[in-house]
């Protein structure tokens, strides 16, 4: 395994601007994960893995799980832990990094089926809260996410909230909510919108059959006038509380727990 020893290295270099440049891994078409675990589960499902970034401590101290890891890159490097806080995005780095290729389950647009259920996301912003949908909807066996105007998909911190959901969950990235909800009316799958309204229907009255997409809007703004008046249906989540509205995350693990019980 080659040593890095520079800060300065063009390798270390180029997975800083990956770890911190949504554009950049775009451009490269590639992505960074990091710690053991979330490593272990891209290897596990088959994401095509670059670049191994590795301290010596977490090589002694996890041999086999490593060693897997290494066995599934293209190339691996040891660094020291100096040089391995540069490129990391978290406060207290366990000491593996990986530099994934752009998974195939995350496509620009995708074709539904109307034997499924779908979440879509409309311009949330929180890397927390999108990753933590997308790990609800693929353990709860939503069909797909469909994303528009969101945060990148492959910030880190958004796959450190899907806990490796994100290398099997179906993502489609729309850019334009309302032609694309226009034309799912228009074939047959019934489209829902989570409001605030009091005078919209009780999401616990709602039959969600197959065809079925709910569409969970922006943090602060929530769905947008223009997609609520698109969708067949707007519904929302009663609250006996004072607080006004859920967080985004909340709300669609809610809806999405509807929707499949």
């Amino acid at each position: 395994m080659e040593k890095i020893v520079s800060k300065t290295n063009p390798k270390i270099k180029n997975v800083s601007k990956l770890v911190s440049s949504s554009s950049f891994r775009k451009e490269q078409g590639l992505f960074c994960i990091e710690g053991l675990r979330i490593c272990l589960d891209a290897v596990l499902s088959g994401v095509g893995i670059e670049q191994t970034f590795l301290t010596e401590n977490i090589s002694a101290k996890h041999h086999d799980e490593v060693g897997k890891i290494i066995a599934a890159s293209d190339a691996s490097y040891e660094v020291s832990q100096e040089i391995f806080s540069k490129i990391s995005d978290t406060g207290s780095p366990q000491g593996v990094l990986c530099v994934c290729k752009r998974c195939d389950n995350v496509t620009d647009g995708i074709a539904l089926s109307k034997s499924g259920k779908y979440i879509f996301l409309e311009n949330v912003q929180d890397p927390s809260n999108l990753g933590t949908v997308c790990r609800t909807a693929e353990a709860l066996g939503i069909d797909a996410a469909i994303l528009c105007g969101c945060c990148d998909v492959f910030n880190p911190k958004v796959l450190r909230g899907s806990m490796g959901a994100l290398f099997r969950l179906d993502i489609g990235l729309v850019d334009d909510a309302v032609d694309f909800l226009k034309r799912q009316n228009e074939a047959g799958f019934k489209t829902f919108a989570t409001v605030t309204d009091r005078d919209a229907m009780k999401i616990t009255d709602v039959s969600f059959g197959n065809g079925s997409i709910c569409v969970i809007g922006n943090e602060g703004n929530g769905v947008s006038k223009e997609v609520i008046e698109t969708c067949f249906e707007r519904i929302t989540i009663p609250m006996l509380g004072r607080a006004q509205s859920l967080n985004a995350s909340a709300a669609a693990c809610i809806t999405m727990w509807e929707m499949l019980r």
